[in-house]
């Protein structure tokens, strides 16, 4: 099937040199006060990228739960297939894509797992339905039903209920420690402003325009 041709144009705003900080985190952040302040549902919303030992992708979408000058945050089941995979092979890439505001970041690195006591915190304030749906799912595993499902769920309800529930060990979260993350802001006629800023040896970034 062909799909018909959009000629679209990006006119919303451009991104000049003397607009960029140093710090690409900072630069981050930016951008993200400026979702947040265009009411953008669901601004954290990002694209999940891995891949296999020998070099078969996936991707999926989910949502960024923090970020500081350590890295960029998700949480997801250890056993999972985009787990299973960062397990084998700690390298990932994320898109996160404001199409109100015509821009997106595309960030590269290599992955480790947060910490136990981060893990904790975040499940702590999951609601009870997800934290429950946690220790009831064998995420990316073959479901005979969706009644098995919610049966398990209920066992688990009753297992927890009167008290808190505890993480599920194979449960937790992620930081993608990037090398490269780029600011791409749509631009008229397709001669989008793209920026890109590299990790250096010492840990110090460094950035440069590149071609649309």
């Amino acid at each position: 099937m062909t799909l018909p041709v959009v000629h679209r144009d990006f006119t919303r705003s451009r991104l000049h040199e003397d607009e960029l900080v140093a710090n690409p985190f900072v630069q981050f952040q930016h951008w993200v006060d400026d979702a947040i302040a265009a009411k953008i549902v669901d601004w954290e919303t990002i694209t999940l990228a891995t891949a296999t030992t020998d070099g078969v992708p996936s991707a999926r979408t989910l949502f960024l739960r923090g970020f500081d000058e350590r890295g960029f945050v998700f949480y997801t089941n250890y056993e999972s297939r985009k787990g299973t995979q960062l397990a084998k092979n700690a390298r990932a890439a994320l898109v996160i894509h404001w199409r109100e505001l015509e821009r997106q970041v595309c960030i590269e690195g290599r992955v480790e797992q947060t910490s136990a006591a981060e893990s904790d915190e975040y499940f702590a304030d999951r609601p009870l339905q997800s934290q429950l749906g946690a220790w009831a799912s064998h995420q990316s595993q073959p479901l005979e039903s969706a009644e098995a499902l919610a049966q398990r769920v209920e066992e688990f309800r009753a297992k927890f209920a009167g008290g808190p529930v505890p993480r599920p060990p194979q449960w937790g979260g992620y930081r993608v420690i990037p090398n490269r993350i780029e600011f791409w802001q749509g631009a008229p006629g397709r001669l989008h402003d793209r920026f890109v800023y590299n990790r250096q040896p010492d840990d110090k970034w460094i950035w440069q325009r590149l071609n649309p």
